[in-house]
């Protein structure tokens, strides 16, 4: 996607279509809008109480339905209540503990390490920044943007697979790498609007626009979607409509 002149709207600046930013900007806050009237009890399924268990929820929630998460976390975070209390558990009795979750290794270990850097350099605390958070051991930059807007109340655009997907069939971005297309919509969008179009989009990506069999027929953007006329099976290489030519005379 060439971005010169995104900041102002103008310049070179083409979306994979071949919109200009004015143009795709507004079919982006077009979309926003409807997928807020489609699903106004949109909410992150994963359940915490506080940014210490939404953290480690998201950690386990890696390859993983929300829903196994949520069995798995109602008995941890009731012995693990503190970033101590996890860093300290022995790591075999953690890999059994959340290896329904699948992973397991990798999870504890990311669990244990992010925790123990809680505890050395946050005196506990969970920060509340990008920077401070992807600094952890173990948290990337969708971990943190999910706490950032769901335990701080934040900005953050979270590109899941269902956020990757989406973005790329709306023809907002036609890229695949979660960062790029991450940096796509934070220049597409006003930073107000970030967490609550990603927590949209991801809600689309579950219920309507699932990858095998989008619901084109009943889905609440299809006027705005190009990839609605061959039911999500192409993705950003779909081509807008030629304009008419203008007749004279």
């Amino acid at each position: 996607m060439v971005r010169e002149g995104r900041k102002e709207g103008r310049g070179e600046f083409r979306g994979p279509l071949g919109e200009d930013y004015k143009t795709l900007r507004a079919r982006a806050l077009k979309i926003h809008r409807r997928l807020k009237r489609a699903y106004p009890d949109a909410h992150i399924p994963l359940r915490f109480s506080n940014p210490l268990e939404l953290m480690v929820a998201t950690i386990l929630s890696a390859q993983c339905t929300d829903a196994k998460v949520n069995e798995v976390t109602s008995e941890l975070f009731q012995k693990y209540r503190s970033a101590r209390d996890w860093a300290g558990a022995p790591i075999k009795a953690l890999e059994k503990e959340v290896r329904p979750t699948g992973f397991y290794r990798n999870k504890a270990k990311a669990i244990k390490e992010s925790t123990q850097d809680l505890a050395d350099r946050f005196g506990g605390r969970v920060p509340d920044t990008l920077e401070e958070l992807t600094s952890l051991r173990g948290i990337g930059r969708k971990s943190a943007n999910v706490m950032i807007a769901h335990a701080f109340g934040g900005a953050g655009i979270i590109v899941d697979t269902h956020f990757i997907r989406l973005s790329r069939r709306m023809g907002f971005t036609s890229e695949l790498d979660p960062v790029k297309i991450e940096r796509d919509l934070m220049g597409l969008l006003p930073k107000k609007h970030w967490s609550s179009f990603s927590l949209m989009m991801t809600w689309h990506g579950r219920v309507t626009c699932t990858a095998r069999k989008p619901a084109c027929g009943g889905c609440p953007v299809e006027a705005d979607c190009p990839a609605s006329e061959s039911r999500g099976d192409i993705t950003w290489s779909v081509k807008l409509p030629p304009k008419r030519p203008r007749t004279t005379g």
